[in-house]
């Protein structure tokens, strides 16, 4: 049976014509048959998410009133808490710890809306890459082809969702870790503005990670985000309550009008040609859909790769307990501890001079917004490279630096603006390529419209070939 979207599914639970445990052994099921081979779920809660999901169905026998998403299964990031499951954040350093006694915000909100967390999703040590690999959870692997990543960080949730292990997976972004997984793998990610979707414990010194929720149709990351979003007391920077709601925005917000126009590269970047030509046609076709008004624009920035990479190398080491990275460096990925020694070393006016490359980076775009509204781009500049890594340093047959694989949806993240990224069509190694598109800030409205129209016009296939 091929898994039900988060809106299909909720709607089957409340008017039962399935079971909140069926379902739950329909999820336990195929990841007992793809798991063993895909490493998407590190954790797996199975006895209750078997409670919950019969404590849904009695409650819907008696006729309660539940939640929108009673019943619905989900993964959740191993970045995150979820009550009673472990976070390891893909390090040795937190394994074996005693399960989270809480959830995150948007975790809570998610199970009180009735959907039930059956287990932990895998993530590269601290989110630190855009594939998923660390010695501490191991490799997980592309559904569409098993010796590639399906990304990172959120390379888990995006395998697990891709094979239909289960309706939908939380997932967070710091420089594309929600979208270049939905682009390696077929799916709809969504990038919030900061602070859309509150959340506990965030290092404040980048502000550049978002968490949000990977899923195969538009409609499902509508429905999760006016769930997830509005402020909460404990979160200092979060923003307020949305003055619409995203699942009306999907068929009544007017983008007719709206000035858009297309960069294979943002001026800098080593692209795949094909991978240009399947993003650039299609925006065109979206463009057409929708009315935008098509502008060109030659939109030339330098390569922002080690701005972001220092303000997110900054944060990882913000809020960590000291005596870890000085007494228990070496059992960190051999690929991360090297990042931790140099954020030892950074003074301030050298952190001075990346907020200074980051204000930059922010004008410029504020430069570009008087000519364009949306920016359509590739979401990454391959396809999905090898799954146990490392990042690839050469791009297209060009040496480079292991950022140049994945550039493009860093800077939605420095300069804070809501970015989606859609499946726009197959490579000719059968790999998806995915659709970016940057909206104004706190517009996520027009991310989410501009995508229903493109999957409406063109659908794309829900599933990896291996989820069949």
């Amino acid at each position: 049976m091929t898994m039900l979207s988060v809106a299909a599914a909720a709607a089957a639970i409340r008017n039962r014509t399935i079971t909140a445990r069926d379902l739950v052994e329909q999820c336990l099921e195929a990841i007992d048959r793809h798991n063993p081979s895909l490493n998407a779920f590190v954790h797996l809660d199975t006895v209750g998410a078997r409670s919950r999901a019969d404590a849904t169905d009695a409650a819907l026998q008696r006729g309660d009133d539940l939640g929108p998403l009673a019943g619905v299964p989900f993964g959740v990031k191993d970045l995150e808490d979820c009550a009673g499951m472990p976070t390891t954040q893909g390090s040795r350093w937190y394994q074996g710890q005693p399960p989270a006694s809480n959830d995150d915000i948007h975790v809570a909100r998610l199970r009180a809306a009735g959907a039930n967390p059956i287990g932990k999703t895998a993530t590269p040590e601290f989110g630190t890459w855009a594939y998923t690999t660390s010695p501490a959870l191991g490799v997980t692997r592309n559904p569409w082809n098993a010796s590639c990543t399906p990304g990172g960080s959120s390379g888990g949730s995006s395998a697990a969702v891709s094979a239909g292990l289960v309706p939908f997976c939380t997932a967070s972004d710091g420089g594309g870790s929600i979208r270049t997984p939905a682009g390696f793998t077929g799916l709809v990610g969504l990038k919030t503005t900061y602070g859309r979707i509150p959340g506990l414990n965030r290092t404040v010194t980048a502000q550049n990670s978002v968490v949000g929720s990977l899923t195969t149709t538009v409609e499902d990351t509508a429905l999760l985000l006016d769930i997830m979003a509005g402020p909460d007391a404990r979160d200092r920077v979060c923003l307020p309550h949305p003055t619409i709601r995203y699942a009306d925005a999907l068929h009544d917000l007017d983008v007719r009008g709206l000035r858009a126009t297309f960069t294979p590269d943002f001026g800098f970047a080593i692209v795949d040609a094909e991978v240009v030509a399947i993003a650039r046609a299609a925006a065109r076709a979206i463009a057409v859909a929708s009315g935008l008004q098509w502008v060109d624009v030659d939109i030339q920035f330098d390569d922002w790769v080690p701005t972001y990479a220092r303000m997110e190398g900054i944060d990882m080491f913000m809020g960590r307990d000291r005596a870890l990275w000085e007494t228990r460096l070496d059992e960190l990925d051999p690929l991360v501890a090297p990042g931790w020694a140099s954020a030892q070393r950074i003074t301030l006016p050298k952190l001075a001079a990346v907020y200074d490359r980051r204000f930059a980076y922010e004008q410029q775009v504020a430069t570009l917004c008087n000519d364009v509204d949306i920016v359509f781009s590739p979401t990454s500049a391959i396809t999905a490279f090898a799954a146990e890594g490392p990042m690839p340093t050469t791009v297209c047959g060009v040496e480079t630096h292991a950022g140049m694989a994945v550039p493009h949806a860093m800077l939605a993240n420095l300069v804070n603006l809501p970015a989606i990224s859609i499946p726009a069509g197959s490579h000719s190694n059968g790999m998806p390529v995915g659709l970016h598109a940057m909206a104004p800030r706190y517009r996520e409205e027009i991310c989410l419209r501009l995508a229903k129209i493109a999957e409406s016009t063109n659908p794309w296939p829900r599933f990896a070939p291996m989820s069949s």
